[in-house]
């Protein structure tokens, strides 16, 4: 055996030759063995430091804070076929102004970091304003703002002003594939204020419970009263339900509403709605369907409405005045452009002649250009 302090001094005197001689035949079977370990445990190492770091990376990866901007703009032509009367017009929300119109800008920010998040939604122009008729001020371009905290997988809560969860169709012209709107929209509501969670039932049920202002008091509750809304989805299909108060002088409103759209082969599509709203005895309901199919990047479709009143309480509407509204629509995709060119026909009862500025029907066309980014 060698002493260790012995061979440290004798490594020292490196002026030696017959040392260092000595100590290269006392060594080398020696180091040999250790050589080939410590390459096996460097390589160990190596392996065990490198994938610790993919991980690492992947794990700062997926927590890292995610900060997004999308957003729209869109504008239009139309025009009246059968009337000369430039006020004539549907009687429904956002595309009814004549000649080449703006409709609005908007742009979405949204920030995430880990379970919690916002999203800033803001709207500049006519259909925009329109969107958020009820706020004032500065509160004018805001048509959504809210946080919400991923509890876990099955739970989500959301408080703040966000869309209606009612409807087929969506204030965002990116959201529909008619670019007029329908009376069922128009006439139910357009956003909430308040708190709402969301439940991941299965894999194939959803839920969701609100408690919320009167409908579209977005920026605070003037009457002091509470609104509730309901929603169970399968699949594609949802039945939604809104139940309170909207002011200290009537009674509760109740709505219900079923939405649904199904991919009945690669190229064919068809959507539907029917809603009934009702309060103190009077109201509206009515039916849509949305057939669209595909040619590539060009898609035909058509919304065939059927809405109907009962009582005075639709604004421009009289008592049982209905009207029927078809709209056909073609939509060509140029990469994010969206070029839209629609006919639509507007038919009334004798009650509510008068509804669309002329008597009888109203036929008009649009040409609309979408464009979206993200």
């Amino acid at each position: 055996m060698v002493c260790p302090h012995t061979l440290t001094l004798d490594l020292i005197n490196i002026n030696n030759i017959n040392n260092i001689n000595n100590i290269r035949g006392l060594i080398a079977p020696f180091n040999l063995h250790k050589i080939l370990k410590m390459k096996k445990l460097i390589t160990i190492l190596l392996v065990v430091l490198g994938t610790t770091f993919i991980y690492g990376q992947d794990s700062l990866t997926i927590q890292k804070p995610k900060l997004s901007l999308e957003g729209s703009a869109d504008i239009y032509y139309r025009r009246n076929l059968n009337t000369s009367t430039i006020n004539a017009a549907p009687a429904t929300s956002f595309a009814n102004l004549n000649g080449f119109s703006l409709g609005m800008f908007n742009l979405i920010g949204s920030y995430e970091s880990g379970k919690t998040g916002f999203v800033g939604d803001l709207v500049f122009g006519p259909r925009g304003k329109d969107a958020v008729f009820t706020s004032s001020g500065s509160s004018n371009i805001i048509n959504q703002l809210y946080v919400y905290w991923n509890v876990n997988d099955k739970v989500t809560l959301t408080m703040g002003n966000f869309n209606t969860f009612l409807g087929y169709e969506v204030i965002s012209p990116t959201g529909n594939f008619n670019y007029s709107t329908s009376y069922m929209f128009s006439y139910g509501p357009f956003s909430h204020s308040g708190l709402k969670a969301d439940f991941n039932i299965s894999e194939n049920f959803t839920g969701m419970l609100a408690v919320l202002n009167s409908t579209d008091a977005t920026e605070y509750n003037p009457t002091n009263l509470n609104t509730l809304g309901a929603q169970i989805g399968y699949k594609d299909t949802y039945l939604n339900v809104l139940y309170g108060k909207q002011d200290t002088t009537s009674k509760a409103t109740f709505q219900i509403d079923l939405t649904a759209g199904y991919d009945l082969s690669e190229k064919f599509y068809l959507g539907v709605n029917t809603t009934y709203n009702e309060t103190d005895g009077s109201g509206f309901y009515g039916a849509a369907l949305y057939p669209q199919y595909k040619f590539g990047k060009l898609t035909a479709g058509l919304r065939a409405e059927y809405f109907d009143t009962t009582g005075d309480v639709v604004q421009g509407f009289k008592e049982d005045a209905n009207v029927i509204n078809v709209t056909t629509t073609l939509n060509y995709l140029i990469d994010n452009l969206n070029l839209k060119l629609e006919y639509r026909f507007d038919n009334v009862n004798e009650v509510s002649e008068e509804l669309l500025g002329q008597k009888d029907n109203l036929s008009s066309i649009v040409l609309a250009a979408v464009y979206s980014f993200n």
